[in-house]
């Protein structure tokens, strides 16, 4: 299997899966579990972000990693926005475990101003927002620039989303067949 749990002491990041408490747009959990997993590529790059963002005294907070089809599929169900949410007919990159959710800490462990929060449905979460204040504007290009350096790409719809490049390449799954255990 492609997929590579994402723990905090083997990768130093934070860990707070939204979809794994009722703090998400449908207002209950999706997942039975905060665990996350990402495509093996997907995680090698996750640990040059990493790298990138140590000497500038940031870390990483996950929101979202790889989400099983079951779980798009309740996410569809509730909010049937193609703008925001795939169509699981389609599929996500993260039903492929080829896209992450996340934000930057400081020193801390405070989250950085990104002017909107995790999941805002609005023209303020659009890479490249005006409508946001000059920090968030800041914060959202620091986190934009570690992440296409170190090879993610971004969704311009949404500040806190990067994939692989090329993430329809790889296979849709479900919790069952990737072995995760999160629905």
């Amino acid at each position: 299997m492609p997929l590579v749990e994402i723990t905090r002491s083997e990768f130093d990041v934070d860990i707070e899966l939204a979809y794994a408490t009722d703090q998400n747009f449908t207002g209950a959990p999706i997942y039975r579990r905060n665990a996350c997993f990402l495509h093996s590529e997907a995680s090698s790059l996750l640990r040059r972000v990493v790298e990138l963002a140590a000497p500038l005294g940031l870390r990483l907070k996950i929101l979202d990693g790889f989400r099983p089809t079951e779980a798009q599929w309740a996410l569809w169900t509730h909010t049937p926005d193609a703008e925001f949410v795939a169509d699981p007919r389609r599929g996500s990159p993260h039903s492929r475990g080829a896209a992450i959710d996340l934000t930057l800490l400081d020193s801390t462990g405070a989250e950085l101003d990104m002017g909107t929060g995790f999941d805002e449905f609005s023209d303020r979460a659009h890479h490249g927002s005006q409508e946001i204040n000059s920090t968030a504007q800041r914060n959202r290009a620091l986190l934009l620039g570690l992440m296409t350096m170190a090879g993610f790409d971004h969704y311009r719809l949404e500040w806190w989303h990067y994939q692989l490049h090329d993430s329809r390449r790889l296979p849709l799954f479900s919790d069952s067949a990737a072995g995760t255990r999160l629905m």
